[in-house]
Parts: C-alpha cells; structure tokens; sequence
C-alpha cells in the first residue's frame, strides 16, 4: 500500500486457556463514542526494510485493520543501518491507507516538541510498543507512564526477544535490564503479545505475572505457492536474512566446510553486526573447493519470494524467531527450509516443509547439508515440491484475526 505525505493530520476523534480476562480501564471512554484509537510505536517501519519480519509484521496488521480501529504510528525516519533519512519524510506524517504515520529524526528536539503537541491532544485505548530492549521502545512506555501522553493501557510484543537463544546475546545486561524494568512493567494495565502458544511460554516463564494475548502475525502472502518444474545438477543453498549472530550465519559456513560434495551457497541481507559478519568472512575463506560461496547483498521486499525460487533450500539455524516471516516467503515459493527448532514452524517442517535442527551444531547442520547436497535432482525436486504443499496446507489453516481487534474485543 503506498504511502503520501501529508501535513499534520488531526483526525475526527486464540487467547490461551488459562488467561485471565482484561478488565476494563475506567480512564477509556465508551467505544461507542469513537473508534479505538492505538497509537503503535516500533524504530523502523516501510518505506525501510532491513528490520525484517516485525516491519513486515506491522505492515500486514496495519492493512487488516477493523474500521472501528485508527492507528497512529511513530517510527524512525530512517531505515536500520542508515545514516540519511527517507527522502522528504523526516519530521513529516504520511497517510497509508487509514493509518497514520510519524516519522521521527531521534536527534531533533524540535520534532520530539511537535510530534508531543500533537499526541498530547488525543487520548489512546492502546499504546503498542514492539520490542522490549530498544532505546525508542523504553522511551514510549515512559512517555505513556509518566502521563505525558494519555494511553488506557500498554500491549507489548518483544518479537522473539525472550526465545533462549535470543536471551543468551549479551546475557549478562538483559538480565540486569530485566531485573530492573520489569518493576516498572508491572504497574498499571500492561499486557504481552504472543505470535504463538510456545512465545507466550517463554513470556511467562521470564515474566511470571504477565498477562498474554496469543495472535498470530498478519501475513501478506498469496495461497499458492509458486510451481517449481526443475532443479539442477548442483544443490543450491540460500540464506536471507540480517547478517548477526541471532540470524547464524556463521553456522552454515561453519558446517559447511565438512562438505566434500559440490555445494553453492548465496548470502542476502544487510550486515547489522561487523564483528559477526568478520567472523563469517573468516570461514568463508576456509571453505574447500567443493563449496562457492558469495554475499549478494540486501534483496528488497518484493523480490524474496522470488530470490527463493532459485534455490534448493534456505538454511536458517536462527537462534530465536517469535514468528519468522521469511521461513513463510520460503515455503510460498516451494523452498523448502533448514531451520533451529526455535521457530513455531516446526510442526509445518517436520510434514514436509523441510528439516528442523534439535541440536543446532556444527556437525548436525553438516549432516543434514551433506545429505541435501548428494541428493539426486529429481530428489531435490520432490522435496521442492513438498514443501509447496506443507505451505499451502499452513496457509488454509491460518488464523486471520487482529490482535488489535483482539484487545479490543477482550476489554
């Protein structure tokens, strides 16, 4: 859905069993008065794209909106990584659809003063805050705590961050983070989104006491996944995702330097961390003959799916994903997908839709792509093929609700 600036725009005024229902916040007006107004906050949004699946994620929930539901939003105004904002969006509010977007230049004071004076008039059922570690994320729930800006009651979605593999990069000051602002979280009305039952898990075995909502991401991907006819005579792997340690490069370039068996590799994605991505240059230089490897960097949105297509399977021993939108973008294009076992698609690979590591080592990972690569084409093919139809199965039984309209609904 496009997006068109505009000038400062005042508009017209499967839960878990177990959980507990949401009482009513008696500062929120009668919903018979209005919508219900969110505003929703995350660091990136589009026109960018190196954040991954949560803007893709935001995205997807924005264009399936109640109508009853307005959305303003306040982001960065510059994509992950950049040093220069958005051409001719900086300190601007854009229209996307029915939602409304800020885009915010952090070292500006001035469009902190401008973007306050607007919020500061409206009062907020929801503030949405994604991500839990992020500087900009911290600085919203302050803001609505502190009464700066009038929000009934606070939804977050940490987006993977409590998944354990996640939680063991740098241990040592998120736990100390946590210790601290989980004392803050838990006064007043705050409330946790999980994409899956497995997330919530992890939510409540870090935050004992949270409440959690369970829906899963709105996905902006066809039915059908695309046909594949033919495979060629050399495996060939892909990879697509930020270059950090999370994302596991360093793995498949790890396992694959005990192959002997002709192989192919291509890298995409943007380098979010240069020590990790040292480190993956590093055993890209020791790999053997028999393994062509190469970086091809970033792939823009509308050409995953078919960046995938090209290739045999996506090998992604992540360390944590709440969701994963690019094992979805995998599958829809009939590649089958190498994964951690710390995703919620498990279930969706083990029927066809690829291979899950439980034990994400070296010499696991290496055995799995030793087998892909002494595969026969017709193999390949078959496995291709599969996974198409793991997809399309996926996509039928897919839950389409909200989560905006989920707390709504709820309250």
């Amino acid at each position: 859905m496009a997006i068109s600036e505009r000038g400062t725009h005042h508009p017209v005024r499967s839960p878990r069993p177990g959980d507990r229902a949401i009482p009513a916040d008696p500062r929120r007006r009668d919903d018979r008065a209005g919508p219900f107004r969110v505003l929703l906050t995350y660091r990136y949004f589009e026109p960018g794209f190196r954040a991954g699946g949560p803007v893709r994620a935001i995205a997807g929930l924005l264009d399936t909106c109640p109508e009853d539901v307005t959305v303003t939003m306040v982001t960065s105004d510059r994509d992950l990584g950049d040093s220069a904002p958005y051409p001719g969006l900086s300190g601007r509010w854009a229209q996307r659809g029915r939602s409304r977007v800020f885009y915010l230049d952090v070292t500006r004071p001035r469009q902190w003063w401008e973007l306050w004076r607007t919020l500061r008039t409206e009062r907020f059922d929801l503030m949405y805050v994604n991500s839990l570690w992020s500087t900009f994320s911290i600085a919203s729930i302050i803001v609505a705590r502190s009464g700066l800006i009038h929000a009934g009651r606070i939804l977050v979605a940490p987006h993977g961050e409590f998944s354990p593999g996640a939680l063991t990069l740098k241990a040592r000051k998120k736990r100390a983070f946590l210790w601290f602002w989980q004392r803050f979280l838990r006064w007043g009305d705050t409330l946790w989104h999980a994409t899956c039952a497995e997330e919530a898990d992890l939510i409540r075995n870090a935050l004992p006491w949270a409440r959690v909502e369970v829906s899963a991401n709105q996905v902006r991907l066809p039915g059908e996944p695309l046909a594949v006819a033919s495979t060629g005579p050399t495996a060939r792997l892909v990879f697509i995702g930020r270059i950090s340690p999370k994302k596991n490069l360093a793995l498949v370039l790890a396992a694959l330097a005990d192959l002997t068996t002709p192989v192919v590799l291509h890298a995409y994605g943007p380098v979010e961390d240069l020590d990790h991505w040292r480190h993956c240059q590093q055993l890209a230089d020791r790999l053997p003959p028999s393994v062509t490897f190469e970086y091809r960097g970033e792939v823009p949105p509308d050409q995953v799916r078919d960046t995938f297509a090209g290739y045999d399977a996506f090998v992604f021993p992540t360390l944590g994903e709440n969701f994963g939108y690019v094992i979805a973008e995998s599958l829809s294009a009939s590649c089958p997908v190498i994964c951690s076992d710390q995703t919620p698609w498990n279930e969706v690979l083990d029927n066809g839709g690829g291979v899950v590591l439980r034990d994400l080592t070296v010499t696991d990972l290496a055995r799995v792509l030793d087998r892909l690569a002494g595969a026969p084409p017709e193999e390949r093919l078959r496995a291709r093929q599969a996974a198409g139809d793991a997809y399309r199965a996926w996509w039928a039984a897919l839950d389409r609700s909200n989560i905006l309209d989920q707390v709504r609904a709820r309250a």
